[in-house]
Protein backbone atom coordinates (compact mmCIF):
# COMPACT_ATOMS: atom_id res chain seq x y z
CA UNK A 1 0.00 0.00 0.00
CA UNK A 2 1.45 3.38 -1.04
CA UNK A 3 0.76 6.48 1.04
CA UNK A 4 0.68 10.01 -0.37
CA UNK A 5 -0.16 13.38 1.13
CA UNK A 6 -2.74 14.67 -1.30
CA UNK A 7 -2.61 18.46 -1.28
CA UNK A 8 -6.15 19.77 -0.86
CA UNK A 9 -5.43 22.88 -2.92
CA UNK A 10 -4.15 20.73 -5.77
CA UNK A 11 -7.23 18.52 -5.68
CA UNK A 12 -9.46 21.60 -5.66
CA UNK A 13 -7.63 22.83 -8.76
CA UNK A 14 -8.36 19.51 -10.48
CA UNK A 15 -12.00 19.80 -9.54
CA UNK A 16 -12.16 23.41 -10.67
CA UNK A 17 -10.81 22.32 -14.05
CA UNK A 18 -13.80 20.01 -14.32
CA UNK A 19 -16.01 22.78 -13.00
CA UNK A 20 -14.91 25.18 -15.75
CA UNK A 21 -15.65 22.68 -18.49
CA UNK A 22 -12.05 22.45 -19.70
CA UNK A 23 -11.57 18.91 -18.39
CA UNK A 24 -13.30 15.67 -19.32
CA UNK A 25 -15.70 15.78 -16.38
CA UNK A 26 -13.95 12.96 -14.51
CA UNK A 27 -11.76 12.75 -11.43
CA UNK A 28 -10.19 9.41 -10.50
CA UNK A 29 -8.57 8.50 -7.18
CA UNK A 30 -6.40 5.56 -8.29
CA UNK A 31 -6.56 2.09 -6.76
CA UNK A 32 -3.82 0.73 -4.56
CA UNK A 33 -2.95 4.05 -2.97
CA UNK A 34 -3.97 5.87 0.22
CA UNK A 35 -4.17 9.65 0.25
CA UNK A 36 -4.15 11.95 3.28
CA UNK A 37 -6.56 14.81 2.77
CA UNK A 38 -7.34 18.05 4.59
CA UNK A 39 -10.89 19.54 4.44
CA UNK A 40 -12.04 20.01 0.86
CA UNK A 41 -14.87 22.04 -0.63
CA UNK A 42 -16.06 21.78 -4.23
CA UNK A 43 -18.60 24.44 -5.15
CA UNK A 44 -20.73 24.47 -8.35
CA UNK A 45 -22.45 25.38 -10.63
CA UNK A 46 -20.49 23.49 -13.25
CA UNK A 47 -20.33 23.60 -17.03
CA UNK A 48 -19.42 19.91 -17.22
CA UNK A 49 -22.46 17.73 -16.58
CA UNK A 50 -22.58 15.06 -15.42
CA UNK A 51 -19.45 15.04 -13.27
CA UNK A 52 -17.91 11.68 -12.33
CA UNK A 53 -15.74 11.22 -9.24
CA UNK A 54 -14.38 7.69 -9.12
CA UNK A 55 -12.75 6.66 -5.85
CA UNK A 56 -10.78 3.44 -6.27
CA UNK A 57 -8.11 4.11 -3.66
CA UNK A 58 -8.45 5.30 -0.07
CA UNK A 59 -9.01 8.82 1.25
CA UNK A 60 -7.97 9.37 4.87
CA UNK A 61 -8.77 12.49 6.87
CA UNK A 62 -6.20 14.27 8.99
CA UNK A 63 -6.47 13.47 12.68
CA UNK A 64 -7.91 16.09 15.02
CA UNK A 65 -4.44 17.30 16.04
CA UNK A 66 -3.45 17.95 12.42
CA UNK A 67 -6.79 19.26 11.21
CA UNK A 68 -6.72 22.55 9.28
CA UNK A 69 -9.82 24.42 8.23
CA UNK A 70 -13.57 23.89 8.40
CA UNK A 71 -14.82 21.70 11.26
CA UNK A 72 -18.36 21.39 9.87
CA UNK A 73 -17.40 18.82 7.27
CA UNK A 74 -14.38 17.10 5.79
CA UNK A 75 -15.46 16.76 2.13
CA UNK A 76 -18.22 19.00 0.75
CA UNK A 77 -19.86 18.96 -2.69
CA UNK A 78 -22.28 21.86 -3.19
CA UNK A 79 -24.51 23.13 -6.02
CA UNK A 80 -23.54 20.45 -8.53
CA UNK A 81 -26.03 19.05 -11.03
CA UNK A 82 -25.64 15.42 -12.12
CA UNK A 83 -22.83 14.44 -9.75
CA UNK A 84 -21.78 10.78 -9.66
CA UNK A 85 -19.49 9.59 -6.85
CA UNK A 86 -18.71 5.89 -7.01
CA UNK A 87 -16.04 3.22 -6.75
CA UNK A 88 -14.84 0.48 -4.44
CA UNK A 89 -12.44 2.67 -2.46
CA UNK A 90 -12.63 3.74 1.18
CA UNK A 91 -13.30 7.05 2.90
CA UNK A 92 -11.79 7.01 6.40
CA UNK A 93 -12.65 9.93 8.70
CA UNK A 94 -10.21 8.93 11.47
CA UNK A 95 -12.97 9.69 13.94
CA UNK A 96 -11.37 8.08 16.98
CA UNK A 97 -9.27 11.20 17.53
CA UNK A 98 -12.50 13.26 17.71
CA UNK A 99 -15.00 11.12 19.60
CA UNK A 100 -14.03 12.33 23.07
CA UNK A 101 -14.03 15.95 21.89
CA UNK A 102 -17.07 17.86 23.19
CA UNK A 103 -16.91 20.67 20.66
CA UNK A 104 -17.69 20.74 16.95
CA UNK A 105 -16.94 17.59 14.98
CA UNK A 106 -17.00 17.32 11.18
CA UNK A 107 -19.32 15.21 9.03
CA UNK A 108 -17.14 13.12 6.73
CA UNK A 109 -19.00 13.59 3.43
CA UNK A 110 -21.65 16.21 2.76
CA UNK A 111 -23.73 16.98 -0.32
CA UNK A 112 -25.61 20.28 -0.42
CA UNK A 113 -27.95 21.35 -3.23
CA UNK A 114 -26.78 18.56 -5.54
CA UNK A 115 -29.68 17.48 -7.75
CA UNK A 116 -29.60 14.20 -9.70
CA UNK A 117 -26.93 12.81 -7.40
CA UNK A 118 -25.69 9.22 -7.42
CA UNK A 119 -23.49 7.74 -4.70
CA UNK A 120 -22.55 4.05 -4.80
CA UNK A 121 -20.08 1.32 -3.98
CA UNK A 122 -17.83 3.01 -1.41
CA UNK A 123 -16.83 1.99 2.09
CA UNK A 124 -17.14 4.70 4.76
CA UNK A 125 -15.24 4.23 8.02
CA UNK A 126 -15.02 6.01 11.38
CA UNK A 127 -16.42 9.46 10.69
CA UNK A 128 -15.91 12.04 13.46
CA UNK A 129 -19.68 12.76 13.27
CA UNK A 130 -22.20 11.61 10.66
CA UNK A 131 -20.70 9.67 7.76
CA UNK A 132 -22.91 11.06 4.99
CA UNK A 133 -25.20 14.09 5.02
CA UNK A 134 -27.65 14.84 2.18
CA UNK A 135 -29.05 18.37 2.43
CA UNK A 136 -31.31 20.31 0.07
CA UNK A 137 -30.95 17.77 -2.74
CA UNK A 138 -33.56 16.52 -5.21
CA UNK A 139 -33.46 13.13 -6.98
CA UNK A 140 -30.76 11.20 -5.15
CA UNK A 141 -29.83 7.53 -5.39
CA UNK A 142 -27.55 5.94 -2.78
CA UNK A 143 -26.71 2.27 -3.16
CA UNK A 144 -24.33 -0.54 -2.21
CA UNK A 145 -22.44 1.34 0.51
CA UNK A 146 -20.65 -0.10 3.52
CA UNK A 147 -20.60 2.18 6.55
CA UNK A 148 -18.78 1.14 9.67
CA UNK A 149 -17.97 2.72 13.05
CA UNK A 150 -17.79 1.25 16.58
CA UNK A 151 -21.03 0.87 18.50
CA UNK A 152 -19.59 3.19 21.17
CA UNK A 153 -18.75 6.01 18.74
CA UNK A 154 -20.99 9.05 19.47
CA UNK A 155 -23.33 10.58 16.86
CA UNK A 156 -21.82 8.63 13.98
CA UNK A 157 -25.02 8.39 11.93
CA UNK A 158 -24.68 6.40 8.73
CA UNK A 159 -26.77 8.53 6.36
CA UNK A 160 -28.62 11.74 7.32
CA UNK A 161 -31.19 13.20 4.93
CA UNK A 162 -32.65 16.65 5.46
CA UNK A 163 -34.49 19.19 3.31
CA UNK A 164 -34.47 16.79 0.36
CA UNK A 165 -36.96 14.96 -1.84
CA UNK A 166 -37.12 11.96 -4.15
CA UNK A 167 -34.33 10.06 -2.42
CA UNK A 168 -33.67 6.32 -2.86
CA UNK A 169 -31.35 4.50 -0.42
CA UNK A 170 -30.90 0.82 -1.09
CA UNK A 171 -28.73 -2.26 -0.47
CA UNK A 172 -26.37 -0.86 2.16
CA UNK A 173 -24.60 -2.44 5.16
CA UNK A 174 -24.51 0.03 8.06
CA UNK A 175 -22.98 -0.44 11.51
CA UNK A 176 -22.58 2.71 13.61
CA UNK A 177 -22.84 4.27 17.05
CA UNK A 178 -26.06 6.13 16.19
CA UNK A 179 -28.86 6.05 13.62
CA UNK A 180 -28.14 3.89 10.59
CA UNK A 181 -30.34 6.30 8.64
CA UNK A 182 -32.00 9.47 9.98
CA UNK A 183 -34.67 11.45 8.13
CA UNK A 184 -34.98 15.04 9.32
CA UNK A 185 -37.23 17.98 8.53
CA UNK A 186 -38.10 19.17 5.05
CA UNK A 187 -38.00 15.72 3.45
CA UNK A 188 -40.53 13.98 1.20
CA UNK A 189 -40.69 11.00 -1.14
CA UNK A 190 -38.02 8.88 0.54
CA UNK A 191 -37.56 5.20 -0.39
CA UNK A 192 -35.32 2.99 1.75
CA UNK A 193 -34.85 -0.73 1.07
CA UNK A 194 -32.44 -3.58 1.57
CA UNK A 195 -30.64 -2.03 4.54
CA UNK A 196 -28.76 -4.27 6.99
CA UNK A 197 -28.50 -2.18 10.16
CA UNK A 198 -26.58 -3.08 13.29
CA UNK A 199 -25.17 -2.16 15.60
CA UNK A 200 -26.75 1.26 15.70
CA UNK A 201 -29.92 3.09 16.65
CA UNK A 202 -32.09 1.84 13.80
CA UNK A 203 -33.80 3.84 11.06
CA UNK A 204 -35.29 7.02 12.47
CA UNK A 205 -37.71 9.69 11.40
CA UNK A 206 -36.33 12.63 13.36
CA UNK A 207 -35.65 13.90 15.73
CA UNK A 208 -38.13 16.62 14.80
CA UNK A 209 -39.36 19.79 16.49
CA UNK A 210 -36.37 20.63 18.67
CA UNK A 211 -36.33 24.18 20.11
CA UNK A 212 -39.82 24.88 18.80
CA UNK A 213 -38.99 23.95 15.21
CA UNK A 214 -41.79 23.55 12.67
CA UNK A 215 -40.89 20.24 11.03
CA UNK A 216 -42.30 18.46 7.98
CA UNK A 217 -41.70 14.88 6.84
CA UNK A 218 -44.01 12.95 4.55
CA UNK A 219 -44.22 10.06 2.15
CA UNK A 220 -41.49 7.80 3.50
CA UNK A 221 -41.19 4.07 2.80
CA UNK A 222 -38.78 1.76 4.64
CA UNK A 223 -39.01 -1.73 3.16
CA UNK A 224 -37.23 -5.11 3.41
CA UNK A 225 -34.67 -4.12 6.03
CA UNK A 226 -32.88 -6.10 8.78
CA UNK A 227 -32.06 -4.84 12.26
CA UNK A 228 -29.47 -6.81 14.25
CA UNK A 229 -28.72 -5.94 17.87
CA UNK A 230 -29.80 -2.32 17.46
CA UNK A 231 -31.23 -0.08 20.17
CA UNK A 232 -34.20 0.70 17.92
CA UNK A 233 -35.79 -0.70 14.81
CA UNK A 234 -38.44 1.50 13.20
CA UNK A 235 -38.41 4.76 15.15
CA UNK A 236 -40.19 8.13 14.99
CA UNK A 237 -38.92 10.71 17.48
CA UNK A 238 -40.14 14.26 18.08
CA UNK A 239 -39.54 16.90 20.73
CA UNK A 240 -42.18 18.59 22.88
CA UNK A 241 -42.86 22.19 21.93
CA UNK A 242 -42.37 21.64 18.21
CA UNK A 243 -44.99 21.81 15.48
CA UNK A 244 -45.61 20.54 11.96
CA UNK A 245 -46.12 16.93 10.93
CA UNK A 246 -44.64 13.50 10.19
CA UNK A 247 -47.15 11.62 8.04
CA UNK A 248 -47.65 9.01 5.32
CA UNK A 249 -44.88 6.75 6.63
CA UNK A 250 -44.61 3.01 5.99
CA UNK A 251 -42.33 0.39 7.53
CA UNK A 252 -42.81 -2.93 5.71
CA UNK A 253 -41.05 -6.29 5.59
CA UNK A 254 -38.82 -5.77 8.62
CA UNK A 255 -36.71 -8.52 10.25
CA UNK A 256 -35.64 -8.05 13.89
CA UNK A 257 -32.87 -9.81 15.75
CA UNK A 258 -32.51 -8.91 19.44
CA UNK A 259 -33.64 -5.30 18.98
CA UNK A 260 -34.21 -3.23 22.11
CA UNK A 261 -37.14 -1.15 20.77
CA UNK A 262 -38.43 -2.83 17.60
CA UNK A 263 -41.30 -0.39 16.96
CA UNK A 264 -41.32 2.96 18.70
CA UNK A 265 -42.99 6.34 18.36
CA UNK A 266 -41.59 8.77 20.92
CA UNK A 267 -43.40 12.11 20.74
CA UNK A 268 -41.85 13.03 24.10
CA UNK A 269 -38.28 12.45 22.91
CA UNK A 270 -36.48 14.97 25.13
CA UNK A 271 -33.05 14.02 23.82
CA UNK A 272 -33.58 10.35 24.57
CA UNK A 273 -34.98 10.95 28.08
CA UNK A 274 -38.72 10.78 27.41
CA UNK A 275 -39.38 9.23 30.83
CA UNK A 276 -38.58 12.63 32.35
CA UNK A 277 -40.51 14.72 29.83
CA UNK A 278 -42.60 17.15 31.86
CA UNK A 279 -45.16 19.06 29.83
CA UNK A 280 -47.36 16.52 28.05
CA UNK A 281 -49.79 19.29 27.07
CA UNK A 282 -47.32 21.41 25.12
CA UNK A 283 -47.45 21.66 21.33
CA UNK A 284 -46.01 18.77 19.34
CA UNK A 285 -45.18 17.58 15.84
CA UNK A 286 -48.28 15.73 14.64
CA UNK A 287 -47.61 12.06 13.83
CA UNK A 288 -50.26 10.45 11.63
CA UNK A 289 -50.91 7.89 8.90
CA UNK A 290 -48.16 5.46 9.86
CA UNK A 291 -48.25 1.81 8.81
CA UNK A 292 -46.16 -1.04 10.27
CA UNK A 293 -46.60 -4.27 8.31
CA UNK A 294 -44.90 -7.66 8.00
CA UNK A 295 -42.59 -7.43 11.02
CA UNK A 296 -41.03 -10.60 12.39
CA UNK A 297 -38.29 -11.30 14.92
CA UNK A 298 -37.20 -10.73 18.48
CA UNK A 299 -37.03 -7.93 21.02
CA UNK A 300 -34.17 -7.63 23.50
CA UNK A 301 -36.63 -6.32 26.11
CA UNK A 302 -40.13 -7.36 27.11
CA UNK A 303 -41.62 -4.68 24.86
CA UNK A 304 -42.02 -5.07 21.12
CA UNK A 305 -44.15 -1.99 20.50
CA UNK A 306 -43.91 1.30 22.37
CA UNK A 307 -46.06 4.30 21.43
CA UNK A 308 -45.55 7.40 23.61
CA UNK A 309 -47.55 10.28 22.20
CA UNK A 310 -48.59 13.76 23.26
CA UNK A 311 -51.76 14.42 25.23
CA UNK A 312 -52.40 17.63 23.30
CA UNK A 313 -51.49 16.29 19.84
CA UNK A 314 -52.08 12.50 19.93
CA UNK A 315 -50.72 10.14 17.30
CA UNK A 316 -53.54 9.25 14.88
CA UNK A 317 -54.16 6.67 12.17
CA UNK A 318 -51.43 4.36 13.40
CA UNK A 319 -51.78 0.87 11.90
CA UNK A 320 -50.19 -2.50 12.66
CA UNK A 321 -50.64 -5.42 10.26
CA UNK A 322 -48.97 -8.85 10.23
CA UNK A 323 -46.60 -8.14 13.11
CA UNK A 324 -45.05 -10.96 15.15
CA UNK A 325 -42.45 -10.02 17.76
CA UNK A 326 -41.20 -12.37 20.49
CA UNK A 327 -38.75 -11.76 23.31
CA UNK A 328 -35.20 -12.87 22.54
CA UNK A 329 -34.42 -13.80 26.14
CA UNK A 330 -37.30 -16.20 26.63
CA UNK A 331 -35.84 -18.89 24.41
CA UNK A 332 -39.33 -20.23 23.85
CA UNK A 333 -40.85 -17.57 21.62
CA UNK A 334 -42.67 -15.74 24.40
CA UNK A 335 -44.75 -12.92 22.99
CA UNK A 336 -43.35 -9.44 23.58
CA UNK A 337 -45.53 -6.84 25.28
CA UNK A 338 -46.81 -3.54 23.95
CA UNK A 339 -47.57 -0.21 25.55
CA UNK A 340 -49.21 2.93 24.29
CA UNK A 341 -50.04 6.46 25.40
CA UNK A 342 -52.34 8.86 23.52
CA UNK A 343 -52.46 6.92 20.26
CA UNK A 344 -55.36 6.07 17.94
CA UNK A 345 -55.47 3.57 15.12
CA UNK A 346 -56.11 -0.07 14.31
CA UNK A 347 -54.35 -3.42 14.07
CA UNK A 348 -54.83 -6.83 12.57
CA UNK A 349 -52.76 -10.01 13.02
CA UNK A 350 -50.43 -8.08 15.30
CA UNK A 351 -48.44 -9.60 18.18
CA UNK A 352 -48.13 -7.92 20.56
CA UNK A 353 -51.61 -6.50 20.38
CA UNK A 354 -52.42 -3.10 21.87
CA UNK A 355 -55.67 -2.18 23.58
CA UNK A 356 -55.41 1.32 22.14
CA UNK A 357 -55.51 -0.06 18.57
CA UNK A 358 -58.74 -1.73 17.55
CA UNK A 359 -59.63 -3.49 14.30
CA UNK A 360 -62.08 -1.10 12.69
CA UNK A 361 -63.30 -0.03 9.28
CA UNK A 362 -60.68 2.74 9.43
CA UNK A 363 -58.11 0.03 8.69
CA UNK A 364 -59.56 -0.28 5.21
CA UNK A 365 -60.41 3.33 4.47
CA UNK A 366 -57.18 4.87 5.76
CA UNK A 367 -55.25 7.09 3.31
CA UNK A 368 -53.08 5.03 1.01
CA UNK A 369 -49.42 4.84 1.88
CA UNK A 370 -46.64 4.88 -0.69
CA UNK A 371 -44.25 1.96 -0.71
CA UNK A 372 -42.96 1.48 -4.21
CA UNK A 373 -39.20 1.34 -4.73
CA UNK A 374 -37.13 2.36 -7.72
CA UNK A 375 -35.93 -0.48 -9.92
CA UNK A 376 -32.83 1.41 -11.03
CA UNK A 377 -30.07 3.26 -9.25
CA UNK A 378 -29.92 5.91 -11.96
CA UNK A 379 -30.81 9.52 -10.96
CA UNK A 380 -34.43 10.22 -11.68
CA UNK A 381 -35.50 12.69 -14.34
CA UNK A 382 -39.23 12.36 -13.71
CA UNK A 383 -41.13 12.82 -10.45
CA UNK A 384 -42.12 9.70 -8.56
CA UNK A 385 -45.70 8.72 -9.17
CA UNK A 386 -48.11 8.17 -6.32
CA UNK A 387 -48.55 4.39 -6.30
CA UNK A 388 -51.01 2.27 -4.39
CA UNK A 389 -50.28 -0.31 -1.71
CA UNK A 390 -47.61 -2.81 -2.62
CA UNK A 391 -46.96 -5.63 -0.20
CA UNK A 392 -45.97 -9.27 -0.08
CA UNK A 393 -48.42 -12.12 0.54
CA UNK A 394 -47.30 -15.77 0.55
CA UNK A 395 -44.53 -15.08 -1.89
CA UNK A 396 -46.78 -13.35 -4.41
CA UNK A 397 -46.78 -9.62 -5.08
CA UNK A 398 -50.14 -8.01 -4.63
CA UNK A 399 -51.14 -4.48 -5.51
CA UNK A 400 -54.40 -3.62 -3.79
CA UNK A 401 -56.15 -0.27 -3.70
CA UNK A 402 -58.51 0.76 -0.92
CA UNK A 403 -61.34 1.13 -3.42
CA UNK A 404 -61.00 -2.51 -4.50
CA UNK A 405 -60.80 -3.72 -0.89
CA UNK A 406 -63.90 -1.80 0.16
CA UNK A 407 -65.83 -2.92 -2.93
CA UNK A 408 -64.88 -6.55 -2.32
CA UNK A 409 -65.93 -6.44 1.32
CA UNK A 410 -69.21 -4.78 0.37
CA UNK A 411 -69.89 -7.57 -2.15
CA UNK A 412 -69.10 -10.30 0.38
CA UNK A 413 -71.34 -8.63 2.96
CA UNK A 414 -74.19 -8.41 0.41
CA UNK A 415 -73.89 -12.09 -0.58
CA UNK A 416 -73.72 -13.14 3.07
CA UNK A 417 -76.91 -11.18 3.74
CA UNK A 418 -78.72 -12.95 0.89
CA UNK A 419 -77.63 -16.34 2.20
CA UNK A 420 -78.85 -15.53 5.69
CA UNK A 421 -82.27 -14.55 4.32
CA UNK A 422 -82.64 -18.06 2.85
CA UNK A 423 -82.13 -19.77 6.25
Amino acid sequence: MHWMLLNSERLEMELQTIHSGTGDGQLVVPAGMTFMLQPLKFQGSCKSAPIFVQILGNLVASSKGNWKGDKDQWILFADIEGLVVEGDGEINGQGSSWWEHKGSRPTALKFKSCNNLRLSGLTHVDSPMAHIHINDCNYVTISSLRINAPESSPNTDGIDVGGSSNVVIQDCLIATGDDCIAISSGTSNIRISGIDCGPGHGISIGSLGKDGETATVENVCVQNCNFRGTTNGARIKTWQGGSGYARMITFHGITLDNVENPIIIDQLYNGGDSDNAKDHKSSAVEVSNVMYSNFVGTSKTEYGVDFRCSERVPCTDIFLRDVKIATASSGSGQVAQGQCLNVRGASTLAVPGLECLALTADMLSSPEQTCMLAQSVQPRTQPMQDPIWDFESRGKRLIVSNTILISFISLVTYIFGLLMENF
